[in-house]
């Protein structure tokens, strides 16, 4: 039976229990499901289960990471026969310890992350990569107590408080809803647009280096709007191993979060010239026409495979890592 897990992440004091409670305490949301209510952290508000609408709610603390496990989430989902699963996240956990966790029953309905405005730039300072680990697949981000003045606010650069917390998520998310809530009453939905460094409409684009983590990003997420398009770019080959004489991997080192994440982005590439002609890590500029098709590199599906007209020897770019 496919059980729904309502997954909410965030810091201490990000207003997380105030969320759930309050939810609870309605009848729109808490109509008396059996409901597995999973605490993996000790913050300064309590429940009131006496206030839930609906009364089959039971609360069960996970005291540590390393304790989550495919068998105890299994073990208390039977025990009391619950219909869904809400997650009072820990801050510091890493979110895929709880996705490893989950059984294979368990299915995410929803992920909202939670922050305290007054706090959120500071943690992202200091805690970046826990920041990104919780933006990088939350469907909804709340911003708590943010104040009109501060979020208006401009640093020496001219950007705006609320415009660098928009950049800050779009960077790991660029799918989440955001809103900033000021009061119970006052709630604003984030609306800032994110228009792309180039010009899409175009048949032949070209990507310039420090566009490239943006244009990566994109090409992932919406891989359907390059379909037919001619991009001229620069990255690194990597090829041999199984891949075919005409085929190589072309891409560079992207930064996402901070220097412990540094992968290699590349994509699939097609030259009739590839095995013979290209080292592997050499950089080049390639100009090829994208078509959108199954190839074995992304795992079955499909994905964006270049059709090279033209592959150049290139400087390394500067910097060679790209980020956002």
């Amino acid at each position: 039976m496919e059980i729904p897990v309502y997954l909410f992440t965030g810091f201490l004091e990000s207003g997380k229990t105030k969320f759930i409670q309050e939810s609870l305490e309605g009848s729109d949301f808490n109509a008396g499901e059996r409901t597995l209510l999973l605490l993996c952290e000790e913050g300064i508000e309590e429940y009131e289960p006496d206030k839930f609408f609906g009364k089959n709610v039971f609360i069960e603390e996970i005291e540590n990471e390393e304790d989550m496990s495919k068998e105890l989430f299994t073990e208390l989902a039977l025990k009391h026969k619950v219909e869904r699963v809400i997650v009072e996240y820990n801050g510091m956990w890493g979110l895929d310890s709880f996705y490893r966790a989950m059984p294979d029953e368990w299915l995410t309905y929803q992920e909202m992350l939670f922050f305290d405005a007054g706090t959120f730039l500071t943690y992202n300072q200091n805690m970046r990569q826990q920041v990104f680990d919780k933006l990088k697949s939350a469907e909804l981000i709340v911003f708590n107590r943010c104040d009109h003045g501060v979020m208006e606010e401009v640093d020496e650069k001219g950007v705006s408080t609320k415009l660098n917390f928009h950049k800050i998520c779009r960077v790991a998310n660029r799918k989440s809803q955001i809103i900033y809530e000021y009061s119970a009453d006052d709630v604003e939905l984030d609306q800032i647009r994110d228009p792309l460094p180039y010009d899409l409409e175009k048949d032949y684009i070209t990507i310039r280096d420090e566009w490239f983590a943006e244009w990566y990003r994109d090409i992932n997420e919406e891989q359907r709007k390059y379909d037919g398009k001619t991009l001229h770019l620069r990255g690194r080959v990597v090829n041999g191993g199984e891949l075919p004489a005409d085929k190589f991997i072309f891409g560079r080192h992207l930064m996402t979060c901070c220097v412990e994440d540094i992968q290699f982005a590349g994509v699939v590439c097609k030259w009739k010239d590839a095995k013979s002609r290209l080292e592997n890590g050499q950089w080049v500029t390639i100009t090829a026409k994208v078509k959108v098709e199954l190839d074995p590199v992304y795992g079955g599906g499909p994905g964006p495979v270049f059709y090279c007209t033209e592959v150049k020897k290139a400087a390394p770019a500067v910097p060679e890592v790209a980020t956002f």
